[in-house]
């Protein structure tokens, strides 16, 4: 999602992947995964000892092909305010969060002890001028204040919160659990701890009046969303980079050392060792697909005892793993080399384009680069389903066919195996989609479905019919614990207020048909926007996608113009560039759904961005203050059927360098 408007001249679109997140997951389970050179045997652990798992995952922004942190320590917070360290091994690890879209990067562990309680968790960040990298994508959308593939220099990123001494500063990220974390005495549970990258203060770009440079401040501290996960089996995880350490006397398991490739990108690329060691099991039910990549064998396997020359300690794999309800790890694919860069090259990143004969897919990798990827008759397509193995491990489609027929769009997060990864064209063996993320305007609603449409800068624009999931398809649990069946919808930023049941998708309708607002003008409409994660193979479309849920977003509005001010009513007007008429904006001050207010404040080149708690008689004094004639705001808005807006952010500007 963008979460600014650095360019007057911007038109009115969606908000792109309104799901973002950056998450810390601790899962409750007794998982295959220790530290250093020691392997965890759950069956040898002391008597009401569990070992939660942590791992990290968020959204990307299809602005941005690198956001790299340097995360160095995690620690949990008891209910007497004692506090658990998580060993994460390496001193500090290199992640970049654009390419963990949804799907989790597993850390480490930590012991912890049956019944103990949890009020929260702290991560603590690397913040020193160089610490946090961003690489622009290889087609933003329009409008965005930077060039495709551009490396941000240090001098324009600003850490907001950082703290200690010239080379030794750090952020630190307090997070408080929604409710306390009893650590159970056995195995499946999970807790999500969501640090929103889509927040409207994560990432605030700035151009001052009369200057090209634009300023980028994070910040970490924005809202943070505590999502619960009741099924490990179903957490979609980034593939493993490892280091190969053992096989098991027996074979039927890998221990590989954990690596971390370097951020940002480094031509070859190299790998940081985490020091956490990883051991994976074979899949003796349905086979492991083994590729290796030195001497292009494949083969699928139930035990490593066939290829264990080809794991020889020392060689580099990359792993795709899924959890077993046990908390084992079992290895789903494995690929082999002898050069870290080589099991690396693969490219990994969000669908650009594909032709319209389906031959040739276009995707951004890490580096902010497009890469052409061929895809011939033997092309593979798998989409991943960890909680059913043997769909994970079989492919959904084949060749250009499958590709042409909008089963691929852009934004989709995948994972490309080349048959030669060295080679000058590259071919396309496999194609791993991790998740399929469909969003924009939401249009032709009716009991049966709706469309999605959705335009970009470069190409890769569809129109997407979209079914609902068969109303008897289980889709997860409600605020109170009560399963869920069939289609869901929230509102973006209320996901414990879901729409579900019977009267789910006649609700839908209602909320989303007629719902368009007017600038007059060239500026064009606010229609009703959405996301969705899309599921493949329900019921409601055997052979295609269809969609289990809809999150309705907000859209982000070019840069405006306070045209008028109600404080009585908690509203105001706005004007936008190339717009003939003001249009109303609602903001809310109940505690809980309060509009997320910032105020943004940029004087001799110093950016501050101050959250203000609107629910709060200070906060709402400063908006009043700051909300005047003429002020400069950025807001992201739902539109309503009556014909004004609904703001779910409103950032509003002051200072003696204005954004432009």
């Amino acid at each position: 999602m963008n979460i600014f408007r650095t360019s007057s001249d911007a038109s009115l679109r969606p908000t792109p992947l309104a799901l973002g997140s950056l998450s810390l997951a601790l899962i409750a389970a007794l998982a295959a995964c220790g530290g250093g050179n020691a392997q965890l045997n759950p069956n040898q652990k002391p008597q009401g000892k569990v070992d939660v798992p942590l791992l990290v995952s968020d959204a990307s922004n299809e602005n941005w092909a690198t956001i790299g942190v340097k995360l160095l320590k995690l620690s949990l917070t008891k209910q007497d305010g004692s506090s658990v360290d998580v060993p994460l091994g390496s001193p500090s690890l290199p992640i970049n969060l654009a390419q963990l879209n949804q799907i989790g990067e597993l850390l480490n562990k930590v012991t912890l002890n049956a019944g103990d309680t949890f009020t929260g968790v702290t991560a603590t960040l690397a913040a020193n001028p160089g610490d946090i990298s961003l690489t622009v994508a290889a087609d933003p959308e329009p409008g965005f204040a930077e060039t495709a593939g551009t490396q941000i220099p240090s001098g324009r990123i600003q850490i907001q919160g950082a703290t200690g001494a010239a080379g030794a500063q750090t952020v630190t990220v307090p997070v408080k659990f929604d409710k306390p974390l009893v650590v159970p005495s056995t195995p499946g549970a999970a807790i999500n701890v969501e640090f929103d990258l889509d927040h409207p203060a994560f990432l605030t770009g700035h151009v001052p009046v009369g200057s090209g440079q634009t300023t980028w401040a994070v910040n970490f501290n924005g809202p943070v969303k505590h999502k619960k996960v009741t099924d490990l089996t179903r957490l979609v995880m980034r593939h493993h980079y490892g280091k190969v350490v053992s096989l098991s006397s027996d074979n039927s398991s890998l221990t590989y050392s954990k690596q971390l490739p370097t951020t940002p990108v480094v031509t070859p690329e190299t790998a940081t060792d985490t020091g956490v060691n990883v051991t994976v099991l074979a899949d003796a039910t349905n086979g492991t697909l083994v590729y290796d990549i030195d001497t292009k064998r494949e083969s699928t396997v139930k035990s490593f005892a066939s290829v264990s020359s080809a794991l020889a300690a020392g060689k580099y794999v990359r792993v795709a793993t899924r959890y077993q309800q046990n908390g084992t790890l079992v290895a789903t694919r494995v690929w082999i080399a002898s050069v870290f860069n080589t099991v690396w090259l693969s490219p990994e990143g969000h669908v650009l384009r594909i032709n319209n004969a389906g031959t040739e897919l276009v995707m951004s990798d890490e580096a902010g680069k497009p890469v052409k990827m061929v895809i011939d008759g033997k092309t593979q397509f798998f989409f991943r389903t960890p909680e059913n193995a043997q769909s994970d491990t079989t492919a959904i489609g084949s060749g250009p066919a499958f590709a042409a027929g909008k089963n691929l769009v852009r934004g989709f997060k995948v994972h490309v195996q080349a048959v030669d990864p060295l080679a000058p064209t590259l071919v396309a063996k496999t194609v791993d989609i991790e998740t399929a993320a469909y969003d924009g305007r939401i249009s032709s609603v009716t009991p049966a479905g709706f469309i999605y449409t959705r335009g970009f800068n470069n190409g890769g624009d569809y129109n997407v019919s979209m079914s609902y999931i068969d109303a008897a398809t289980a889709n997860g649990t409600d605020a109170n614990g009560n399963p869920i069946n069939g289609f869901k919808y929230w509102n973006w930023g209320l996901p414990n207020q879901v729409s579900s049941g019977a009267d789910a998708v006649s609700s839908f309708i209602k909320a989303t048909n007629g719902s368009a607002v007017d600038f007059g003008g060239t500026a064009g409409q606010v229609y009703a926007q959405g996301a969705s994660y899309a599921r493949w193979g329900n019921k409601a479309a055997p052979n295609g996608w269809s969609v289990p849920w809809v999150v309705l977003s907000p859209t982000n509005l070019p840069l405006a113009t306070v045209a008028s001010v109600n404080n009585a009513t908690n509203s105001f007007t706005i004007t936008v560039p190339k717009g003939s008429k003001p249009v109303k904006v609602n903001y809310s001050t109940t505690s809980g759904s309060a509009t997320l207010a910032y105020q943004v404040d940029r004087n001799k080149d110093k950016v501050t961005v101050t959250p203000q708690d609107l629910s709060s008689t200070a906060g709402l004094a400063a908006l009043t203050q700051g909300l005047t004639v003429g002020t400069r705001v950025a807001i992201s808005a739902i539109p309503q059927a009556d014909g004004t807006l609904k703001a779910y952010t409103l950032k509003f500007y002051s200072g003696s360098q204005l954004p432009k």
